[in-house]
């Protein structure tokens, strides 16, 4: 247990957890709530900037959220004591219902936290239709 506190730090260490579930950044933590209007998403990106963060939807109604956290410039006399900070790209994607309206999504970001809204939209129950049996 000695050479796991040196290896990890005072963290208790899970072999289960890989490095992407630690790192807020690459796994993007989202929550998805449905008010009576909209379906809203809030991400948390913490230090990044809206430039960085990319917001789209396809054509098959699948809400993309992708971006980057570059590599920061070192100086070479620098000396790193620990590198905790994840770096790297991430993508989340989420299968919009059908009573998503896509051409009137909104995206905003304060704080390193981004709020995607998506309208609703009535969506037309299917009619039964009656069919006489023949005969």
């Amino acid at each position: 247990m000695a050479l796991m506190s040196q290896l990890f730090g005072d963290e208790i260490y899970d072999p289960f957890l890989s490095v992407l579930n630690k790192c807020p950044v690459l796994n993007t933590p989202t929550d998805w709530k449905e008010t009576p209007d909209a379906h809203v998403f809030i991400s948390d990106l913490p230090g990044l900037k809206k430039e960085e963060v990319h917001v789209e939807v396809d054509d098959e109604k699948v809400l993309k959220i992708h971006g980057e956290r570059k590599e920061e410039k070192d100086d070479k006399n620098d000396k790193w004591h620990r590198v905790e900070r994840c770096r790297g790209k991430f993508r989340r994607s989420f299968a919009l219902p059908e009573n998503a309206k896509t051409d009137g999504v909104k995206a905003s970001m304060e704080n390193g936290v981004l709020v995607v809204t998506v309208p609703k939209q009535q969506v037309k129950k299917p009619e039964k239709k009656m069919i006489q049996i023949e005969g």
